[in-house]
């Protein structure tokens, strides 16, 4: 028995076969010099799970709190890995990132 909690740092897709999935996975690889499928993987669940976050902060309205305060954590943390310019430091293009953008970095 495990007594130890399972991390989640990636989700397989939801169709394994799917031709055009495949072929950019696999262009990803080739172009950035990744291991195998599950480094893209992994890339593109942190991405979702920064988009997610992203795109419930703008649910709320501007002067919120809660979302100044988790916004400004959000883009500041993205700025300083890299991903992220200071001069496009706004929730409406942490929707716009792609896992490429991460990958470059």
């Amino acid at each position: 028995k495990q007594w130890y909690q399972r991390r989640v740092r990636d989700t397989t897709p939801r169709r394994p076969f799917e031709k055009e999935r495949l072929d950019s996975e696999l262009k990803l690889i080739g172009e950035f010099g990744l291991r195998n499928k599950r480094e893209v993987w992994r890339v593109k669940y942190t991405l979702a799970k920064i988009r997610k976050a992203a795109r419930e902060l703008l649910t709320l309205e501007d002067k919120d709190p809660r979302r100044l305060f988790e916004g400004n954590a959000i883009l500041r943390r993205l700025v300083r890995i890299g991903v992220l310019d200071e001069n496009r430091m706004k929730l409406d293009y942490v929707l716009g990132l792609k896992t490429e953008d991460f990958l470059e970095r």
